[in-house]
Formats: C-alpha cells, sequence, structure tokens
C-alpha cells in the first residue's frame, strides 16, 4: 500500500527536525537549510515517486536533503570545511542510533547494518559519493581509478546493499 499525500507531509513534517538538521549540516545556513527542506518536500508531493511505506519516504528524503543542500552550496560557491572522518562516524553512529528507535521500521536498521558489513574500501566509496557529493569523474580521480570502474563498483555495492537489504527484511517477517 502506497503513502497518500496527507501521509507524506505528516511523515515529513514529524521528521522535519532531523531533516532540517541534515541539510544545515551541509549548508551551514539555517535559512538555506529551511529552503532546502520545502524544496524537498514539494518534489515528495509533485513528483510521481511513490513510498511503499514511512522507512522509504525518509530514506529518499535523507537522500534529497543531502543533494539539494549539496546543490545550493554549488549555486552560491560556498566554501566548506571537510569534516573530519571520526565526526561524521560519530554523526553516523547517533543517526544509525535514533533509527533504532523511530518508527520507520527496520528496512534502515537492516541497511545500517549491511553497509557496517561492507569492507572498508566500499564503504569509502559510498562516502565520496553520499557524504562528500562528487561525482563519477571526481570519485575516479580521488581514488585513482577509470571512471567506468567507479560506474560499475557503485553499480555492484548498490545491487548488494539491496539484496542484503531484503534478505534481512525476509529473515526478520519469518521470525515474526
Amino acid at each position: 500500500m502506497q503513502l497518500q499525500e496527507a501521509q507524506i507531509l505528516q511523515c515529513l513534517m514529524e521528521a522535519r527536525i532531523r531533516l532540517s538538521a541534515a541539510a544545515w549540516l551541509v549548508t551551514r545556513d539555517a535559512h538555506a537549510a529551511e529552503d532546502v527542506f520545502q524544496n524537498m518536500a514539494l518534489k515528495a508531493i509533485t513528483r510521481k515517486v511513490v513510498f511503499e511505506n514511512e522507512s522509504a519516504l525518509l530514506s529518499w528524503a535523507f537522500i534529497v536533503v543531502r543533494r539539494e543542500g549539496i546543490d545550493w552550496l554549488r549555486r552560491h560557491q560556498r566554501i566548506t570545511l571537510e569534516m573530519d572522518d571520526e565526526l561524521v562516524d560519530l554523526l553516523n553512529q547517533d543517526w544509525v542510533a535514533k533509527q533504532k528507535h523511530a518508527p520507520a521500521g527496520g528496512r534502515l536498521e537492516a541497511l545500517s547494518q549491511c553497509l557496517e558489513s561492507l569492507p572498508e574500501k566500499s564503504r569509502s566509496l559510498l562516502n565520496l559519493k553520499y557524504f562528500e557529493g562528487l561525482n563519477g569523474s571526481e570519485m575516479a580521480a580521488r581514488i585513482g581509478i577509470d571512471l567506468n570502474a567507479v560506474y560499475k563498483r557503485l553499480s555492484r555495492l548498490h545491487h548488494a546493499l539491496r539484496q542484503c537489504v531484503e534478505r534481512k527484511m525476509e529473515s526478520a517477517c519469518s521470525k515474526s
């Protein structure tokens, strides 16, 4: 059963503080973070995106907020300081801990477990793409491999993560 417009808005408003905080972490600007949140909410309603549950909506929302924040930085040519890896790890651990207690369901927890089981090189590649916002060419230059190899690795990682999450979700359903 897919979420209706009212359910989407209610879920986003309940997660507004976390989503705005995620936008602020990228932009370091409260007004920009609010704009990013509003743009994401508008996309959730006006685009032909189907959300099967709140977990899927929130996963999508966090990705869009991060990308919108990065786009905002590029448009405004803001220079940002890179976060120390330890700080990123602490923020990630805190976010994962909060997600375990969130009503969004076990899908995020399953994804977190699957990410933890990945080799360090794979997590680093995902970090470059989703936390640092690098495009394929920038990632290829940073790690010193061919652009096609970057896309193949990302494709394999996404596929492996999807399978891992599905296995964990099936396992959780069979235990209930």
